[in-house]
């Protein structure tokens, strides 16, 4: 997977269009971001630049939060499955994409190790994801996409880079 951190909604627009300009799909992008930076840049629908695709993927998690609860059961799975993205009260993080399937099958051990232990559940390595819970804490939305090919990824690093992604790896 390749893994980037974006700073502002403008970075991690431009990057989610080198995605998607590479014929990938949104259910392909894997989005983590802190329900506050949600709120902050894609929670205004009625605002004409919020119609973008990363708006609308990062939105499909708001509200589905009340299903967790205190577990995360069958239903959380089935969510994931699908690829609908979760709201996580407890960690105040929203996860879209195929990493969410991850986190719901982290559980508990993932929230009560908060979100670095959610990271590390999914697969990141703790080093990494240490530089990724830092970087939501602050703001920052965490990006991912498993690149069908080696050009695909060089191109996908060369874009976020140009894109002020940071903390970029494969």
């Amino acid at each position: 997977m390749v893994t980037g951190m974006f700073r502002d909604r403008e970075s991690a627009e431009r990057a989610y269009n080198s995605i998607s300009s590479r014929g990938y799909g949104k259910d392909d992008v894997n989005l983590l971001m802190s329900d506050e930076t949600r709120k902050r840049y894609f929670a205004d629908r009625d605002r004409d630049d919020n119609d973008t695709e990363l708006g609308n993927k990062a939105m499909e998690g708001a509200g589905v939060g009340s299903a967790i609860g205190g577990t995360l059961g069958a239903v959380v799975g089935a969510i994931a499955a699908i690829g609908t993205s979760l709201a996580i009260p407890g960690l105040g993080l929203v996860v879209a994409g195929p990493i969410a399937a991850a986190f719901a099958g982290a559980g508990a051990g993932g929230l009560t190790g908060g979100i670095l232990g959610a990271l590390v559940g999914s697969g990141i390595p703790e080093d990494r994801a240490k530089e990724y819970e830092a970087g939501i804490k602050e703001g920052g939305i965490v990006m991912g996409v498993n690149p069908r090919s080696d050009e695909d990824a060089q191109y996908f690093e060369n874009e976020w880079r140009s894109s002020r992604g940071e903390s970029i790896y494969r």
